[in-house]
């Protein structure tokens, strides 16, 4: 239950020391006695306000690695729960029968790495000196050489992110004219002091790994190449206009999407934290709030991330991507953690909550709770287990519904019915920290459960989730946008980067190829998106190539 404030006093710890110490001895007086009823209530009231705060306080202590569980895994958070230990699956000893130990195979991505991992690589080709293919071999003097497989050797070597290199162009002077001749510049030389590598390196420093503009001046400028951060800026803002077609491009086509997933996180932008001076002076109810939404799109396979940053929330966001979609079109599936901000004010979705979020709440007070928490999160497990096995085997959008219907429905209702008897029952306090996470899980129980009855919709939000890292990673180490021009730069460049990635695409050749192709890109942007750009590209240098 929860407990009503106590009236607080000023206590002296000595003093209550002494009350304590004088209990050993002899019994306490009225003025004694009430001290140490208070300090009581005092920390009884103290420990229930931490208990109904469960969430808050784990985070906290999550963030200063005091005595916390690394990961929300259930292999982890269950063990020792309870005294009991995390389901071990189907593998369980029968009759007593030990169990077999078998060796675990490594994952996949440990090991050195082969050659074909190096995508990026310049591959070098080295011929025999001597020998060529249909020639007699020069040992057994009998047979005769054929192709066989090549050794290849890779080799690594560091280079600053920007190189300069300087060309000198020989002057010859008359004396008697005193004309100064030299030969005609090399085409290589081209007539940009920055190229466009230069502005696709600094803005997927900037804007994909989260480097600021200064720590990479202090990095250029310890390899003897001075790169101002003013000059960081013209850059990257002057390479955003050519890759903003893309970007309105990205948001056109994300909007025919069948799945949306959004959500925002906050960020500073320093003219506006002007601006909220102002609105407070003024009492204004104005927003003051500032927030970066990622918004990831998936259709038929491809996956398409959008990112704004300024005043407006998650779903005003989708609105204005919404905006764009075919009216033709079914209301496409939203995925969306339980917050009513996330969802869109003009445009009609179907709604799908986060079962991720409604876990973690169970997650939180396991500590407190940990028999209830173990029954959900143990539910839930074989809920993903089923979802993993939909991907394994690459069912159809359908095929999934039905093996979810098959297999995780009767889950799910039973995981219902015994949260609803624990509240209805008065099993659980409704106020506590368990009430209140079973509370989120049934208030929303319709959107959490839409994957039982819409083909294709998801679980969870963690792709938008995974989504948002680019902009927290902007936060964490630049801190802020100064203005909001420079936001919406950011959001150009963490656009293209992020799709490219979630394509399979190099990013830093993406935007290199954008911005040598200002013109086409601008006339023809649907052809230049991460998955066909390649194929663009090439069809447009043979055809220059072909022309006289």
């Amino acid at each position: 239950m929860r407990r009503r404030k106590p009236k607080l006093k000023e206590l002296d710890i000595a003093e209550l020391m002494a009350i304590v110490g004088r209990t050993k001895t002899s019994a306490l007086g009225a003025q004694d006695h009430e001290k140490l009823e208070v300090a009581v209530e005092t920390l009884i009231w103290l420990m229930s306000e931490l208990e109904r705060r469960k969430a808050s306080i784990a985070r906290l202590r999550k963030e200063l690695s005091i005595n916390t569980k690394k990961t929300e895994k259930a292999s982890t958070v269950l063990k020792g729960a309870d005294g009991g230990e995390p389901p071990q699956g189907n593998a369980g000893e029968e009759h007593g029968e030990k169990k077999e130990k078998k060796k675990k195979k490594k994952p996949k991505g440990h090991g050195r790495n082969g050659a074909d991992a190096y995508q990026g690589a310049e591959t070098i080709k080295v011929p025999h000196d001597s020998l060529r293919v249909g020639v007699s071999c020069p040992l057994c003097e009998k047979g005769k050489l054929y192709p066989y497989k090549p050794l290849r050797l890779v080799r690594l070597r560091g280079l600053g992110p920007i190189q300069a290199r300087i060309w000198e162009i020989e002057g010859l002077r008359c004396n008697l004219c005193g004309e100064v001749l030299r030969p005609e510049t090399p085409a290589a030389v081209g007539d940009k002091k920055y190229d466009e590598t230069a502005a696709s390196m600094i803005g997927l420093l900037k804007y994909g790994t989260g480097l600021p503009f200064t720590r990479l001046a202090r990095l250029e400028g310890s390899l003897g190449i001075p790169l101002p951060v003013s000059t960081q800026w013209d850059i990257v803002k002057d390479a955003s206009k050519f890759i903003a077609p893309i970007y309105e491009e990205l948001t056109r086509q994300g909007a025919q999407g069948d799945i949306l997933y959004n959500d925002d996180t906050a960020m500073k932008i320093l003219d506006l934290l002007k601006e909220n001076e102002e609105i407070e002076a003024a009492g204004s109810k104005e927003r003051t709030g500032m927030f970066t939404t990622a918004i990831v799109s998936t259709s038929e396979g491809r996956r398409i991330a959008l990112f704004f940053t300024g005043r407006k929330h998650a779903g005003e966001n989708l609105d204005r991507v919404l905006q764009h979609r075919a009216s033709g079109l079914d209301p496409p599936i939203q995925m969306c953690d339980g917050l009513s901000r996330n969802l869109p004010k003009d445009f009609e979705t179907l709604l799908a909550n986060c079962s991720t979020h409604g876990r973690r709440k169970f997650v939180d007070i396991i500590d407190n709770f940990p028999q209830e928490c173990r029954h959900v999160i143990e539910i839930l497990a074989e809920v993903y287990k089923n979802d993993a096995i939909t991907r394994k085997e690459e069912m159809s959008a359908q095929e999934r519904l039905r093996f979810h219907q098959a297999h995780s429905a009767e889950l799910m209702k039973a995981l219902k019915q015994w949260m609803t008897e624990q509240i209805a029952e008065k099993k659980t306090e409704p106020n506590s920290s368990l009430g209140a996470a079973i509370s989120y899980m049934l208030n929303r129980w319709d959107p959490l459960t839409l994957f039982l009855r819409e083909p294709g919709a998801p679980l969870d939000n963690n792709i938008c989730e995974r989504a948002l890292k680019k902009a927290i990673l902007h936060r964490k180490n630049a801190l802020f946008y100064k203005t909001e021009n420079g936001a919406g730069v950011g959001d150009i460049f963490m656009s293209a980067i992020y799709t490219a990635e979630l394509s399979e695409v190099n990013p830093f050749d993406y935007l290199t190829t954008l911005l040598k192709h200002p013109e086409e890109v601008q006339r023809s942007p649907h052809e230049w998106m991460p998955w066909n750009y390649q194929a663009t590209a090439a069809a447009v240098a043979e055809a220059k190539a072909a022309r006289p």
